[in-house]
């Protein structure tokens, strides 16, 4: 079965959004879903075989948790690919700005992308798969590479009460 059909439970989806949260027994789960163990036990199943969720076990105890970087690349089948000529010497800011749909804003002497088809936020990029140290518009081009811009999204990871004594 593909993902996106797996992904077309609403019980399943629900799952994933629980266990991308915290780990949990099947049977924790199966109380939060308010639907059977078996029930649950038959979707995990199914989004196991997948990947989309783990299971580690503790002698005869089994916690479940969300494959988050499965989930992450399963939005990769949706980013446009292009393709730009440049010449030897250009920056990555040089490459962006000859690409449709990437929106500027200039801050000081610095330039940062703002918006990628229309789409506003935090923009990163990568040149053949490694994150630089330099901004985009130091980083100059001696070959062909593959540059890929990622938006920053605001993930959860942690939700920390703090108290103060």
């Amino acid at each position: 079965m593909d993902k996106f059909r797996v992904l077309g439970s609403k019980t399943r989806r629900k799952m994933l959004e629980i266990l991308a949260r915290k780990e949990l027994h099947i049977s924790g789960l199966a109380k939060e879903l308010g639907i059977s163990v078996p029930v649950t036990a038959k979707h995990v199943g199914i989004l196991e075989k997948e990947g989309l969720i783990e299971r580690k076990k503790f002698g005869r105890t089994h916690v479940l948790s969300a494959n988050t970087k499965k989930l992450d690349g399963l939005l990769d089948a949706f980013v446009e690919s292009l393709s730009v000529q440049v010449r030897r010497g250009s920056s990555v800011l040089d490459v962006l700005k000859k690409t449709s749909g990437v929106e500027f804003r200039k801050t000081g002497d610095k330039e940062f992308v703002v918006s990628v088809n229309g789409e506003d936020g935090y923009y990163i990029y990568e040149v053949d798969g490694t994150s630089p140290n330099v901004p985009m518009d130091e980083f100059l081009l001696a070959e062909n590479v593959k540059v890929k811009l990622k938006k920053l999204v605001p993930v959860g990871k942690k939700d920390i009460s703090v108290k103060i004594k």
